[in-house]
């Protein structure tokens, strides 16, 4: 009983750990019906890596097809993660995982960020793009987290 109450804990917070939080936004096109366009930048934990936070910024369309949800944001997107605290790995992880995805349309298009682990260099590196089910874009970001050289990643 224990044991399955502190594993669904634990899954509950791993799977909160990837979830978005808005640190603030900017807008760029005013629009007299429905919030602005803007760029939102969003803030969010690698739910396998402790200590590492990433900030992604995307593009956010408004009107009146935003304000209800039927909007289809732009593929622009940009992400940076950091150190923020001593860096903990939760199990092995896998040289290419999907950690964090937001729905940027109503219908099939997802921003996603993508960790890749470059063991020779001992550093993760998290990849941002937006794909779409015809038509993805090559639109991307990318940014590196070193790892100390006395702490190995542990891959599976």
């Amino acid at each position: 009983m224990y044991r399955m109450l502190a594993s669904a804990t634990l899954l509950g917070l791993a799977c909160a750990a990837a979830q978005a939080e808005t640190v603030g936004s900017v807008d760029t096109v005013f629009k007299l019906i429905g919030p602005d366009h803007k760029i939102v930048v969003e803030a969010y934990d690698d739910p396998r890596v402790t200590g590492v936070s990433c900030y992604l910024s995307r593009a956010k369309t408004g009107g009146i097809k935003g304000a209800v949800g039927l909007a289809e944001d732009k593929a622009d997107a940009s992400v940076a993660c950091r150190q923020v605290g001593p860096l903990q790995f939760n199990g092995k992880l896998p040289r290419q995982e999907e950690v964090f995805s937001e729905r940027a349309s109503i219908f099939f298009k997802h921003v996603r960020v993508v960790r890749m682990v470059d063991p020779k260099r001992n550093a993760l590196i998290y990849l941002v793009y937006s794909d779409r089910l015809i038509d993805g874009s090559p639109k991307n970001s990318v940014t590196a987290v070193p790892v100390p050289a006395g702490q190995p990643i542990p891959l599976r």
